[in-house]
């Protein structure tokens, strides 16, 4: 099981991942938190936020179906916007930030439950870059699986060295879009020394890319394309290479006494 913040996050982070499990066996349930309608957005599609909703479900099921996704559950919570400060429909869901962790725990619990899931995946302590609504899946998540009894949590992340360097690189060939601060990975995500798993998706990387396009809402706003788009111009084999590799750590009950290598799968 996958637990995300909103439609978009599990194709960036972790589809190679869940096109693998799928294309090996293994049943893939995906769980998101909220609706995504405080997305960044053109303003032809943006033009109310529950619009915005609507459209970014329909890219979430595109995803999925690409994917090869088994189940699709939204928790039922609005988009806490970037500063987690978003504010709810007086007659819609509340935000997941003014959500109680308890309350939003025990929904992901009955679903983990429900689907006697042995592994589940959700963000690092960060929430990757720092989303308030992604660190508090992460705190959900982690509770959620002591209430269910989840034995394996792992934290998708990338290698923030790696990342930093990367986009160090790229900077000097490429325009960034506004809204991209790039020094704001300088803290984000984790320090390669403490990632435990590596799985390789080179051969899923079509459907990670497609997954990707059908989040077309997330590409554009007003004043051009967004980070999203950039990913997408990236050529075949550059792309490959750049995504083609998933990161992890795996949580405790396991303990290391030493610093582990990490894990090619």
């Amino acid at each position: 099981m996958f637990v995300h913040a909103h439609p978009d996050d599990e194709a960036l982070l972790t589809a190679g991942t869940m096109a693998r499990a799928v294309a090996e066996g293994q049943r893939v349930v995906l769980v998101v938190a909220t609706d995504g309608a405080e997305g960044l957005a053109a303003t032809h599609i943006a033009s109310h936020s529950l619009a915005l909703a609507a459209h970014r479900q329909l890219e979430l099921e595109e995803s999925c179906r690409v994917l090869g996704v088994h189940r699709l559950v939204w928790l039922g919570y609005a988009d806490s916007g970037l500063h987690g400060d978003a504010t709810s429909d007086p007659e819609g869901p509340a935000t997941l930030c003014a959500t109680p962790v308890e309350e939003s725990a025990s929904a992901l619990a009955t679903v983990l439950t429900e689907e006697s899931a042995d592994i589940l995946i959700t963000y690092d302590p960060r929430g990757g870059y720092g989303h308030p609504d992604h660190i508090r899946v992460h705190d959900l998540a982690v509770l959620a699986a002591e209430i269910a009894g989840t034995p394996r949590v792992f934290e998708a992340t990338v290698p923030r060295d790696l990342l930093v360097r990367a986009i160090r690189l790229v900077s000097k060939v490429y325009r960034f879009p506004p809204e991209f601060d790039a020094t704001s990975f300088e803290g984000a995500f984790t320090a390669s020394a403490d990632i435990t798993h590596r799985v390789d998706v080179r051969p899923y990387i079509a459907a990670k890319r497609a997954a990707m396009a059908a989040h077309a809402s997330q590409a554009t706003a007003d004043d051009g394309d967004r980070t999203l788009a950039a990913f997408l111009r990236i050529p075949t084999p550059l792309f490959r290479r750049v995504f083609g590799t998933e990161y992890y750590v795996q949580r405790p009950p396991t303990s290391f006494h030493h610093t582990p290598s990490p894990v090619d799968i």
